[in-house]
Protein backbone atom coordinates (compact mmCIF):
# COMPACT_ATOMS: atom_id res chain seq x y z
CA UNK A 1 0.00 0.00 0.00
CA UNK A 2 1.39 3.29 -1.09
CA UNK A 3 2.08 5.52 2.41
CA UNK A 4 1.26 9.46 2.41
CA UNK A 5 3.55 12.04 3.87
CA UNK A 6 1.92 15.49 4.43
CA UNK A 7 4.64 18.71 4.77
CA UNK A 8 2.67 21.17 6.72
CA UNK A 9 3.14 24.69 8.16
CA UNK A 10 4.65 25.68 4.71
CA UNK A 11 5.25 29.68 5.00
CA UNK A 12 4.86 30.20 1.39
CA UNK A 13 3.80 27.11 -1.18
CA UNK A 14 5.10 28.08 -5.00
CA UNK A 15 2.62 25.65 -7.06
CA UNK A 16 2.93 26.97 -10.45
CA UNK A 17 -1.51 26.20 -10.72
CA UNK A 18 -3.04 29.80 -10.43
CA UNK A 19 -6.09 27.28 -9.45
CA UNK A 20 -4.59 26.45 -6.51
CA UNK A 21 -3.03 29.94 -5.04
CA UNK A 22 -2.30 33.76 -5.68
CA UNK A 23 -1.22 34.73 -8.92
CA UNK A 24 0.76 32.65 -11.76
CA UNK A 25 2.55 31.30 -9.19
CA UNK A 26 -0.48 30.06 -7.78
CA UNK A 27 0.92 30.93 -4.31
CA UNK A 28 -0.58 29.60 -1.08
CA UNK A 29 0.64 30.61 2.47
CA UNK A 30 0.41 28.84 5.57
CA UNK A 31 0.26 26.16 3.28
CA UNK A 32 0.59 22.11 3.41
CA UNK A 33 1.26 19.58 0.86
CA UNK A 34 0.32 15.77 0.72
CA UNK A 35 2.56 13.12 -0.92
CA UNK A 36 1.24 9.82 -2.01
CA UNK A 37 3.66 7.49 -3.48
CA UNK A 38 6.03 9.73 -6.12
CA UNK A 39 3.24 12.00 -6.54
CA UNK A 40 1.08 15.39 -4.93
CA UNK A 41 -1.74 14.10 -4.01
CA UNK A 42 -3.15 17.06 -2.21
CA UNK A 43 -2.59 21.16 -1.72
CA UNK A 44 -4.02 23.49 0.55
CA UNK A 45 -3.92 25.53 3.50
CA UNK A 46 -2.40 23.73 6.31
CA UNK A 47 -5.53 24.21 8.03
CA UNK A 48 -7.47 22.12 6.02
CA UNK A 49 -4.54 18.87 5.53
CA UNK A 50 -6.58 15.83 4.95
CA UNK A 51 -4.76 12.83 7.92
CA UNK A 52 -1.69 11.33 6.26
CA UNK A 53 0.92 8.15 7.29
CA UNK A 54 3.64 11.17 8.11
CA UNK A 55 4.22 14.55 9.06
CA UNK A 56 6.80 16.70 8.11
CA UNK A 57 7.10 20.32 10.00
CA UNK A 58 8.48 22.64 7.36
CA UNK A 59 9.12 25.32 9.59
CA UNK A 60 7.66 28.07 8.07
CA UNK A 61 10.06 27.82 5.28
CA UNK A 62 9.62 28.51 1.84
CA UNK A 63 8.33 25.00 -0.61
CA UNK A 64 8.73 25.15 -4.33
CA UNK A 65 9.27 22.45 -7.55
CA UNK A 66 12.43 21.04 -7.83
CA UNK A 67 14.16 23.19 -10.56
CA UNK A 68 14.02 21.81 -14.52
CA UNK A 69 17.22 22.53 -15.77
CA UNK A 70 16.44 21.94 -19.29
CA UNK A 71 19.82 23.15 -20.94
CA UNK A 72 23.30 21.60 -19.93
CA UNK A 73 26.01 19.87 -21.32
CA UNK A 74 27.63 17.77 -18.72
CA UNK A 75 29.12 14.22 -20.70
CA UNK A 76 32.90 16.23 -21.09
CA UNK A 77 36.19 15.66 -19.50
CA UNK A 78 39.20 18.43 -18.60
CA UNK A 79 38.00 21.68 -18.14
CA UNK A 80 38.89 25.34 -19.98
CA UNK A 81 40.33 27.37 -16.66
CA UNK A 82 43.55 28.84 -18.54
CA UNK A 83 40.15 29.72 -21.59
CA UNK A 84 38.52 31.47 -18.77
CA UNK A 85 41.03 33.34 -16.93
CA UNK A 86 42.36 34.42 -20.50
CA UNK A 87 38.92 35.40 -21.36
CA UNK A 88 38.30 37.66 -18.23
CA UNK A 89 41.59 39.12 -18.95
CA UNK A 90 40.23 40.89 -22.40
CA UNK A 91 40.07 38.22 -24.81
CA UNK A 92 36.23 37.92 -26.65
CA UNK A 93 34.88 34.43 -26.69
CA UNK A 94 34.04 32.63 -29.46
CA UNK A 95 32.63 28.93 -30.68
CA UNK A 96 35.67 27.65 -31.39
CA UNK A 97 37.20 26.87 -28.15
CA UNK A 98 34.86 23.60 -27.92
CA UNK A 99 37.65 21.91 -29.63
CA UNK A 100 39.46 21.98 -26.33
CA UNK A 101 36.79 19.74 -24.78
CA UNK A 102 36.21 17.24 -27.98
CA UNK A 103 39.65 16.71 -27.64
CA UNK A 104 39.78 15.76 -23.86
CA UNK A 105 36.72 14.10 -24.33
CA UNK A 106 37.30 11.93 -26.63
CA UNK A 107 41.04 10.39 -24.27
CA UNK A 108 38.27 9.94 -21.29
CA UNK A 109 36.98 6.24 -20.72
CA UNK A 110 33.73 5.64 -20.67
CA UNK A 111 33.67 5.50 -16.55
CA UNK A 112 35.35 8.82 -16.33
CA UNK A 113 32.53 10.58 -18.47
CA UNK A 114 29.94 8.92 -16.10
CA UNK A 115 31.65 9.89 -12.82
CA UNK A 116 31.74 13.81 -14.35
CA UNK A 117 27.48 13.05 -15.14
CA UNK A 118 26.82 11.68 -11.91
CA UNK A 119 29.06 14.48 -9.71
CA UNK A 120 27.26 17.28 -12.15
CA UNK A 121 23.98 16.10 -11.25
CA UNK A 122 24.42 15.84 -7.79
CA UNK A 123 25.88 19.07 -7.13
CA UNK A 124 22.73 20.52 -9.35
CA UNK A 125 20.53 18.07 -6.93
CA UNK A 126 22.11 19.81 -3.87
CA UNK A 127 20.86 23.20 -5.40
CA UNK A 128 17.27 22.36 -6.36
CA UNK A 129 17.57 20.86 -9.27
CA UNK A 130 14.91 17.61 -9.94
CA UNK A 131 15.21 17.37 -13.56
CA UNK A 132 17.61 17.53 -16.38
CA UNK A 133 18.55 17.81 -19.49
CA UNK A 134 21.87 16.95 -21.38
CA UNK A 135 23.28 17.01 -24.40
CA UNK A 136 26.01 15.29 -26.58
CA UNK A 137 28.32 17.58 -28.58
CA UNK A 138 31.67 16.90 -27.30
CA UNK A 139 32.54 13.63 -29.41
CA UNK A 140 31.89 14.74 -32.72
CA UNK A 141 32.94 11.39 -34.01
CA UNK A 142 30.02 8.46 -34.85
CA UNK A 143 30.93 6.42 -31.79
CA UNK A 144 31.79 9.51 -29.78
CA UNK A 145 28.93 11.01 -29.82
CA UNK A 146 26.84 7.93 -29.41
CA UNK A 147 28.59 6.60 -26.49
CA UNK A 148 28.56 10.34 -24.43
CA UNK A 149 24.16 9.70 -25.39
CA UNK A 150 24.59 6.32 -23.90
CA UNK A 151 25.79 7.63 -20.83
CA UNK A 152 23.48 10.35 -20.25
CA UNK A 153 20.68 8.58 -20.80
CA UNK A 154 21.92 6.21 -17.49
CA UNK A 155 21.40 9.61 -15.77
CA UNK A 156 18.41 11.31 -16.93
CA UNK A 157 15.71 10.80 -19.43
CA UNK A 158 15.95 14.32 -20.59
CA UNK A 159 18.48 13.29 -23.85
CA UNK A 160 20.06 15.44 -26.54
CA UNK A 161 21.99 14.94 -29.66
CA UNK A 162 24.25 17.82 -30.33
CA UNK A 163 26.31 16.40 -33.07
CA UNK A 164 25.95 19.70 -34.84
CA UNK A 165 27.82 21.44 -31.76
CA UNK A 166 30.30 22.66 -33.80
CA UNK A 167 32.04 21.14 -37.40
CA UNK A 168 34.07 18.53 -36.40
CA UNK A 169 37.71 19.25 -36.36
CA UNK A 170 37.98 16.19 -38.32
CA UNK A 171 36.32 17.56 -41.02
CA UNK A 172 37.03 21.98 -40.82
CA UNK A 173 38.16 21.82 -44.67
CA UNK A 174 34.96 19.91 -45.84
CA UNK A 175 31.42 21.59 -43.38
CA UNK A 176 29.44 19.78 -45.69
CA UNK A 177 30.58 15.99 -45.71
CA UNK A 178 30.15 16.43 -41.67
CA UNK A 179 26.56 17.70 -41.90
CA UNK A 180 25.81 14.11 -44.08
CA UNK A 181 27.30 12.45 -41.35
CA UNK A 182 25.43 14.21 -38.69
CA UNK A 183 22.32 13.27 -40.94
CA UNK A 184 23.56 10.16 -41.49
CA UNK A 185 25.13 7.18 -39.44
CA UNK A 186 25.63 9.50 -36.85
CA UNK A 187 22.11 10.09 -36.64
CA UNK A 188 21.71 6.34 -36.70
CA UNK A 189 23.58 5.49 -34.19
CA UNK A 190 22.85 8.26 -31.48
CA UNK A 191 18.81 8.39 -32.39
CA UNK A 192 18.31 5.44 -29.97
CA UNK A 193 20.07 7.03 -26.63
CA UNK A 194 18.23 10.51 -27.43
CA UNK A 195 14.74 12.33 -27.04
CA UNK A 196 15.90 15.25 -28.61
CA UNK A 197 17.86 16.96 -31.25
CA UNK A 198 19.94 20.32 -31.29
CA UNK A 199 22.21 22.17 -33.62
CA UNK A 200 24.36 25.48 -32.49
CA UNK A 201 23.08 27.61 -35.23
CA UNK A 202 25.79 30.23 -35.33
CA UNK A 203 28.54 32.33 -36.90
CA UNK A 204 31.43 29.12 -36.71
CA UNK A 205 29.08 26.74 -36.28
CA UNK A 206 26.11 25.57 -38.86
CA UNK A 207 24.36 27.82 -40.85
CA UNK A 208 20.43 28.62 -41.38
CA UNK A 209 20.27 25.75 -44.17
CA UNK A 210 22.62 23.27 -42.46
CA UNK A 211 21.04 23.50 -39.30
CA UNK A 212 17.23 23.22 -41.08
CA UNK A 213 18.49 20.06 -42.63
CA UNK A 214 19.53 18.37 -39.47
CA UNK A 215 16.75 19.23 -37.19
CA UNK A 216 14.53 17.84 -40.31
CA UNK A 217 16.57 15.19 -40.21
CA UNK A 218 16.47 14.15 -36.69
CA UNK A 219 12.58 14.94 -36.60
CA UNK A 220 12.27 12.09 -39.22
CA UNK A 221 14.11 9.73 -36.94
CA UNK A 222 11.93 10.62 -34.35
CA UNK A 223 13.65 13.00 -32.27
CA UNK A 224 11.95 16.64 -31.19
CA UNK A 225 13.99 19.93 -32.23
CA UNK A 226 15.32 22.29 -29.76
CA UNK A 227 18.18 25.06 -31.04
CA UNK A 228 20.76 27.02 -29.55
CA UNK A 229 19.83 29.96 -31.38
CA UNK A 230 21.05 33.96 -31.71
CA UNK A 231 23.88 33.77 -29.54
CA UNK A 232 26.50 35.32 -30.45
CA UNK A 233 24.36 37.18 -33.58
CA UNK A 234 21.73 38.17 -35.03
CA UNK A 235 20.84 35.05 -37.24
CA UNK A 236 18.12 32.66 -38.77
CA UNK A 237 18.12 29.84 -35.79
CA UNK A 238 14.96 31.58 -33.75
CA UNK A 239 12.77 31.54 -36.90
CA UNK A 240 13.63 28.82 -37.94
CA UNK A 241 12.95 27.22 -34.13
CA UNK A 242 9.47 28.51 -34.50
CA UNK A 243 9.08 27.05 -37.98
CA UNK A 244 9.89 23.89 -37.07
CA UNK A 245 7.65 23.86 -34.00
CA UNK A 246 10.63 23.39 -31.84
CA UNK A 247 10.27 22.73 -28.38
CA UNK A 248 12.48 25.54 -27.40
CA UNK A 249 15.39 28.27 -28.87
CA UNK A 250 18.23 28.90 -26.35
CA UNK A 251 20.39 31.87 -25.87
CA UNK A 252 17.71 34.56 -27.25
CA UNK A 253 20.46 37.15 -26.74
CA UNK A 254 20.35 38.95 -30.32
CA UNK A 255 16.66 39.47 -31.08
CA UNK A 256 14.81 41.38 -34.03
CA UNK A 257 11.54 42.49 -33.13
CA UNK A 258 10.26 39.70 -35.88
CA UNK A 259 11.97 37.00 -33.87
CA UNK A 260 10.22 38.18 -30.55
CA UNK A 261 6.86 38.19 -32.99
CA UNK A 262 7.76 34.39 -33.82
CA UNK A 263 8.45 33.21 -30.41
CA UNK A 264 4.86 34.75 -29.36
CA UNK A 265 2.98 33.36 -31.91
CA UNK A 266 4.24 29.78 -31.38
CA UNK A 267 4.86 27.12 -29.10
CA UNK A 268 8.80 27.46 -28.85
CA UNK A 269 9.95 28.61 -25.22
CA UNK A 270 12.80 30.83 -25.54
CA UNK A 271 15.34 29.52 -22.76
CA UNK A 272 17.67 31.93 -21.18
CA UNK A 273 21.06 31.15 -19.98
CA UNK A 274 22.29 34.00 -18.13
CA UNK A 275 25.07 31.61 -16.83
CA UNK A 276 26.95 31.94 -20.14
CA UNK A 277 26.63 36.06 -20.33
CA UNK A 278 27.98 36.12 -16.94
CA UNK A 279 30.99 34.01 -18.10
CA UNK A 280 31.55 35.24 -21.13
CA UNK A 281 30.79 39.28 -20.40
CA UNK A 282 28.48 39.58 -23.21
CA UNK A 283 25.18 41.13 -23.61
CA UNK A 284 22.19 40.53 -21.38
CA UNK A 285 19.10 38.67 -22.88
CA UNK A 286 16.08 41.51 -23.14
CA UNK A 287 13.95 39.05 -20.49
CA UNK A 288 11.76 41.95 -20.31
CA UNK A 289 11.20 42.29 -23.63
CA UNK A 290 9.93 38.99 -24.52
CA UNK A 291 8.01 38.65 -21.51
CA UNK A 292 6.09 41.50 -22.20
CA UNK A 293 5.51 40.34 -25.48
CA UNK A 294 3.89 37.38 -24.13
CA UNK A 295 6.50 35.09 -25.05
CA UNK A 296 6.68 31.76 -22.98
CA UNK A 297 10.42 32.06 -21.02
CA UNK A 298 12.41 29.25 -19.67
CA UNK A 299 15.88 30.05 -16.86
CA UNK A 300 18.60 27.08 -16.98
CA UNK A 301 21.89 27.09 -16.30
CA UNK A 302 24.00 26.30 -19.91
CA UNK A 303 26.27 24.29 -17.71
CA UNK A 304 29.30 23.55 -19.70
CA UNK A 305 33.00 23.80 -18.99
CA UNK A 306 33.65 26.55 -21.74
CA UNK A 307 31.17 29.30 -21.31
CA UNK A 308 28.93 28.71 -18.56
CA UNK A 309 30.46 26.38 -15.70
CA UNK A 310 27.35 26.59 -12.94
CA UNK A 311 25.18 24.06 -12.19
CA UNK A 312 23.28 26.43 -10.28
CA UNK A 313 19.91 27.34 -11.22
CA UNK A 314 19.33 29.58 -7.72
CA UNK A 315 22.64 31.83 -9.02
CA UNK A 316 20.82 32.04 -12.51
CA UNK A 317 17.47 32.92 -10.60
CA UNK A 318 19.29 36.11 -8.96
CA UNK A 319 21.27 37.05 -12.70
CA UNK A 320 17.88 36.89 -14.40
CA UNK A 321 16.44 39.23 -11.99
CA UNK A 322 18.79 41.66 -11.56
CA UNK A 323 20.52 42.22 -15.19
CA UNK A 324 17.40 40.52 -17.12
CA UNK A 325 14.83 43.01 -16.44
CA UNK A 326 12.76 39.20 -14.66
CA UNK A 327 10.19 40.21 -11.78
CA UNK A 328 11.67 37.16 -8.68
CA UNK A 329 8.50 35.50 -9.30
CA UNK A 330 8.91 35.41 -13.18
CA UNK A 331 12.44 34.05 -12.67
CA UNK A 332 11.40 31.41 -10.14
CA UNK A 333 8.28 30.48 -12.40
CA UNK A 334 10.88 30.45 -15.48
CA UNK A 335 13.56 28.54 -13.87
CA UNK A 336 10.28 25.62 -12.82
CA UNK A 337 7.46 25.05 -15.01
CA UNK A 338 9.29 27.51 -17.97
CA UNK A 339 12.20 24.84 -17.97
CA UNK A 340 8.79 22.26 -17.80
CA UNK A 341 7.16 23.80 -21.01
CA UNK A 342 10.86 23.94 -22.46
CA UNK A 343 10.97 19.67 -22.62
CA UNK A 344 7.46 19.35 -23.27
CA UNK A 345 6.64 18.05 -19.65
CA UNK A 346 2.97 18.64 -17.69
CA UNK A 347 4.31 16.46 -15.08
CA UNK A 348 6.96 18.36 -13.41
CA UNK A 349 7.80 22.08 -12.76
CA UNK A 350 4.84 22.61 -10.62
CA UNK A 351 2.96 21.40 -7.11
CA UNK A 352 -0.52 20.06 -8.34
CA UNK A 353 -2.42 16.95 -7.41
CA UNK A 354 -0.94 14.54 -9.97
CA UNK A 355 2.33 16.16 -10.34
CA UNK A 356 5.57 14.32 -9.60
CA UNK A 357 6.20 15.29 -6.00
CA UNK A 358 9.79 17.18 -6.82
CA UNK A 359 10.15 20.06 -4.34
CA UNK A 360 12.57 21.90 -2.86
CA UNK A 361 12.67 23.69 0.39
CA UNK A 362 14.15 26.62 1.60
CA UNK A 363 15.84 27.77 4.55
CA UNK A 364 14.10 31.24 3.94
CA UNK A 365 10.01 32.37 4.03
CA UNK A 366 10.09 33.35 0.54
CA UNK A 367 11.00 32.10 -2.71
CA UNK A 368 11.97 35.57 -3.52
CA UNK A 369 14.93 34.85 -0.94
CA UNK A 370 16.97 33.61 -4.49
CA UNK A 371 17.02 36.78 -5.86
CA UNK A 372 16.95 38.91 -2.51
CA UNK A 373 20.22 36.71 -0.82
CA UNK A 374 22.27 35.57 -4.02
CA UNK A 375 25.23 33.24 -3.41
CA UNK A 376 23.83 32.06 -0.35
CA UNK A 377 22.66 28.35 -0.09
CA UNK A 378 19.36 28.41 0.66
CA UNK A 379 18.31 24.75 -0.78
CA UNK A 380 17.84 23.57 2.40
CA UNK A 381 15.74 20.04 1.61
CA UNK A 382 15.12 18.55 -2.02
CA UNK A 383 12.65 15.62 -2.65
CA UNK A 384 12.59 13.79 -5.52
CA UNK A 385 9.95 11.33 -6.47
CA UNK A 386 8.26 11.41 -3.31
CA UNK A 387 11.51 11.12 -1.25
CA UNK A 388 13.70 13.42 0.59
CA UNK A 389 17.29 12.88 -1.32
CA UNK A 390 18.96 16.20 0.08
Amino acid sequence: MTTTTVLTNIGSLVTNDPALGEGPLGLVKDAALVLEGDRVAWVGPAAQAPAADHRVDAEARAVLPGFVDSHSHLVFAGDRTAEFNARMSGRPYQAGGIRTTVAATRAATDAELSANVARFMREALRQGTTTFETKSGYGLTVEDEARALRIAAEHTDEVTYLGAHIVSPDHADDPAAYVDLVTGPMLDACAPYARWVDVFCEKGAFDGDQARAILTAGKAKGLLPRIHANQLSYGPGVQLAVELDAASADHCTHLTDADVEALASGNTVATLLPGAEFSTRAEWPDARRLLDAGVTVALSTDCNPGSSFTSSVPFCIALAVRDMGMTPDEAVWSATAGGAAALRRTDVGRLAPGARADLTVLDAPSHVHLAYRPGVPLVAEVWRRGVRVV
